[in-house]
């Protein structure tokens, strides 16, 4: 898998290689990679409700 520093966000194709990303199989939840979108949009408060129902329940 490609370093994700090795493409700028800023870079022409960026989200197209953001898609590419997304579309594989991995391991990591949709709602974690969705918090980490909506940080980087810096939409805070929607980001940490979403972070709130990743909580586990104890």
């Amino acid at each position: 898998m490609d370093n994700p520093s090795s493409i700028s966000r800023s870079q022409p194709g960026f989200h197209d290689h953001l898609e590419d990303c997304y579309s594989q199989m991995c391991d990591i939840d949709p709602l974690i990679l969705r918090v980490r979108e909506l940080r980087h949009q810096g939409d805070f408060p929607l980001a940490r409700c979403l972070e709130q129902e990743l909580m586990p329940l104890f």
